[in-house]
């Protein structure tokens, strides 16, 4: 089962930051996250969803592979990579996975104008090794589906110099 871990931050860029810090932590095995998003709410309140991976653009390209390469069974490889592509892109945008949107968004409104929220769904940790690279980050625990114990633990991680 997978832990939801949201952190809020004062500026707009520090949660761009951790993010980079959790995907180094991810290369060397430390925690394995399902998903990451970053928002930001800019001086005029709009709220913009940054997410990791772009499934409409991952959706187009194998959409197309696939749509080329039937199209070339059917001798018409253009027309079905072409056809592919739309497929691909209309799946991948319909498709959600990890963090639902929707909820990222609702949370997103609440931010104060020129702040920052990462969002964090994750799989599996090394709690004391992840949180000792996460010191220092003067974040601010907005949510977390974790247990009493291990969020007051990263709120302390957090809030440490």
């Amino acid at each position: 089962m997978s832990d939801l871990v949201v952190i809020g931050f004062e500026d707009e860029h520090r949660a761009f930051e951790m993010r980079a810090e959790l995907v180094k932590l991810q290369k060397e095995y430390l925690i394995e996250m399902e998903d990451v998003v970053v928002v930001t709410k800019d001086d005029s309140g709009k709220v913009q969803l940054h997410q990791a991976v772009n499934l409409t653009a991952a959706g187009a390209v194998g959409g197309s592979f696939w749509g080329m390469l039937i199209g070339m069974i059917f001798l018409n490889p253009l027309l079905g990579a072409a056809v592919g592509a739309g497929a691909g892109a209309l799946s991948g945008k319909l498709s959600d996975i990890g963090i639902d949107d929707n909820f990222i968004k609702e949370l997103g409104e609440t931010l104060t104008a020129g702040s920052s929220a990462v969002f964090v769904l994750v799989r599996k940790a090394t709690p004391d090794k992840v949180l000792e690279e996460l010191k220092g980050f003067k974040g601010k625990v907005l949510k977390t589906s974790l247990t009493a114990d291990k969020e007051e633990a990263l709120r302390e991680a957090l809030e440490q110099v």
